[in-house]
C-alpha cells in the first residue's frame, strides 16, 4: 500500500492552489465542496474559476507563489507545468509539514486526490497512486452504477437517529442493530423513495426492545477457493464481510484474509505436516465455544470445506451441540487448478470420469483403492502428495498404468506464482525435485494433461517470484 487512504475535514480551514488553468479550477471545485476556503496564487484565472460554486469562498491572493502564501494554509494544491516549479512550492509545502498534491507529478505529492463517488455522508474513493488515472476513473465509473444516490439519504437519515441508538443500544449490540437496520426494510423504503415511512419504521425498531438483543451465535463454514481471491463466491465475500471472529488455516491466503472484517478478530488454527500446533478436536470446540459467546464465527478453509478440509467433522460438533451454521461450497483445488493449469479434468477423447484423492502417508504408506484409482480412462487428481510423489507414481504403474501415463504437477495455482511441470509417471518425481517445488502443489495424472500445452491459457508474468505460504486446498493437510 503506497498510499495510506485518509479523508481530511477541511471545512472552514484554509487552502492554497497554485495555478490559474482549467485543471486548477476543478481542482479548486473539489476543495470549495469540502468547505474550505480557498486562496489562488496565478497571474491568470481560467474562466472555469468563475463558474464554481461558493465562490464568497474563493480569494486569487497573489500572481505567483511565494513561500509566505503558506502561511495558516493546512493543505496544499499545485497544478503547474514547469516540473522545477512545481517541486519549489512542494518542498516548501514539505518544509512546513503542510499536505500538497502536484497534479500529474506523483513523485512530488504527499497526498493524491483519488477518482470520488459522492453520495454525501457517504463518501467513496479509487486511487491508482497516481500511477494510471485513466483506470481509477473507468473504476469509478463502475462503482456509480453500483451505489445509487439513495445511499446517501439512507446514511443521513442513520445519522439523524444516531444519538437515540446510542441512548437506547448497549454498545456491545448497536453494530448488530444497525446491521438489522439497513438489511430491512427501512432500506428499501429509501431506495424507493417512501423516506418517511422509513423513518417511522426505524424510530420503531429502536423502540423495540426485541431488536436490540445480540444476534444468537453463528457458524460459517467458508470454502476460500484456490487462493485466487476473484474465484470467491458473492455469499462467501458477503459473510467475510460481517463475522465478529475470523478462524482460519495456513493455506489461506492473505489477499483473501484482507478482505474480512477488518476489525474482526482473527484466530489462527494452522496445521503443517507433523505440526498440528491446534489438534481438529479443538478447533471443533472452538467453534461451538466462539457462537456460544453470540459471536458470528467465520470458518474459512481453502479450497471447498468438504472435500478433505474436514468440514464434515466440525459440523458434526456443531450439530451435536445445538449451534447454528451455514456452509458456503468453494471452488476445490481439483476444478480451480486444472482449469488455470489448462488441463480438462474430462474429455470425451481421453477420459470419462475423475477420482480425487488424497496422497498423504500414513506411517510411509498409502491406504488407497488402486484397483478403482488407477483407470487409463480416468483423470486422478492428487491432492496432498508432494512428499510421496515417487511413491505414488510407482504404485500407479505396478497396478495397472502405464510408465508413460501423462502426469503434472502445479505449485501455487490460480496464483500469480503458478508453476506447472509436465511430463509422465515415470519422470515426474525426478522433475518436481529439479524444479524445486513446495506445497502447496496438486498432482493430475491422466490423458488429458496431454492437451495442457495446446490449452494452457493462463500464463502469469510473475512465476518466478518468490513463492508465498498461498492454498491450493485442504487447509487440515500439506501437499
Amino acid at each position: 500500500m503506497n498510499y495510506l487512504p485518509i479523508f481530511l475535514d477541511l471545512r472552514d480551514r484554509h487552502c492554497l492552489v497554485v495555478g490559474g488553468s482549467e485543471t486548477a479550477a476543478r481542482k479548486a471545485e473539489l476543495l470549495l465542496r469540502a468547505g474550505a476556503h480557498v486562496a489562488v496564487a496565478a497571474p491568470v484565472l481560467h474562466p472555469g474559476f468563475g463558474q464554481l460554486p461558493d465562490r464568497h469562498r474563493l480569494t486569487r491572493v497573489a500572481d505567483a507563489f511565494s513561500p509566505a502564501l503558506l502561511d495558516g494554509k493546512d493543505a496544499v494544491i499545485v497544478v503547474e507545468d514547469d516540473a522545477a516549479a512545481a517541486r519549489v512550492v512542494a518542498d516548501a509545502a514539505r518544509a512546513r509539514h503542510l499536505p500538497v498534491n502536484v497534479a500529474d507529478k506523483p513523485a512530488l505529492c504527499s497526498f493524491i486526490l483519488p477518482s470520488i463517488i459522492d453520495r454525501s455522508p457517504i463518501m467513496v474513493a479509487v486511487s491508482s497512486g497516481g500511477e494510471s488515472p485513466v483506470l481509477a476513473r473507468l473504476l469509478r465509473a463502475r462503482l456509480e452504477t453500483l451505489i445509487p444516490a439513495a445511499y446517501g439519504r439512507l446514511a443521513a437519515l442513520a445519522s439523524r437517529h444516531k444519538e437515540r441508538v446510542r441512548e437506547a443500544i448497549k454498545p456491545a449490540q448497536r453494530r448488530a442493530f444497525w446491521e438489522k437496520v439497513f438489511l430491512s426494510s427501512v432500506a428499501e423504503m429509501v431506495f424507493s423513495g417512501r423516506d418517511s415511512e422509513a423513518e417511522a419504521q426505524l424510530e420503531a425498531m429502536i423502540r423495540d426492545r426485541a431488536a436490540h438483543e445480540p444476534a444468537r451465535g453463528e457458524v460459517y463454514l467458508v470454502g476460500a477457493g484456490p487462493g485466487n481471491p476473484d474465484l470467491l463466491t458473492f455469499r462467501a465475500l458477503r459473510l467475510m464481510q460481517q463475522a465478529d471472529v475470523v478462524v482460519y488455516d495456513r493455506l489461506v491466503s492473505q489477499p483473501i484474509l484482507d478482505m474480512c472484517r477488518r476489525d474482526a478478530e482473527r484466530i489462527y488454527v494452522g496445521k503443517e505436516r507433523d505440526d498440528h500446533a491446534v489438534p481438529q478436536e479443538e478447533i471443533n470446540l472452538m467453534l461451538v465455544r466462539l457462537a456460544k459467546e453470540g459471536k458470528r464465527t467465520l470458518r474459512l478453509k481453502g479450497g471447498d470445506p468438504f472435500i478433505f478440509g474436514r468440514g464434515g467433522e466440525e459440523i458434526e460438533t456443531l450439530v451435536e451441540h445445538n449451534v447454528a451454521f451455514q456452509v458456503v461450497p468453494g471452488i476445490t483445488a481439483a476444478a480451480g487448478v486444472a482449469s488455470y493449469a489448462g488441463i480438462p479434468l474430462t474429455h470425451r477423447d481421453y477420459a470419462q470420469s475423475v477420482a480425487f484423492v488424497t496422497g498423504h502417508l500414513k506411517e510411509n504408506t498409502f491406504n488407497m483403492n488402486w484397483e478403482g484409482i488407477a483407470r487409463r480412462d480416468q483423470t486422478i487428481v492428487i491432492y496432498m502428495g508432494l512428499k510421496g510423489l515417487p511413491m505414488l507414481c510407482e504404485a500407479l504403474i505396478k497396478h495397472g498404468l502405464t510408465a508413460d501415463t501423462p502426469a503434472a504437477i502445479v505449485q501455487h495455482g490460480t496464483l500469480p506464482t503458478q508453476r506447472v511441470i509436465t511430463g509422465t509417471l515415470t519422470t515426474l518425481p525426478t522433475l518436481a525435485v529439479e524444479a524445486g517445488l513446495k506445497a502447496p502443489t496438486l498432482i493430475i495424472v491422466g490423458n488429458v494433461v496431454k492437451l495442457r500445452d495446446k490449452l494452457a491459457w493462463y500464463r502469469p508474468q510473475v512465476a518466478s517470484a518468490p513463492a508465498a505460504a498461498t492454498p491450493l486446498e485442504a487447509p487440515d493437510h500439506l501437499a
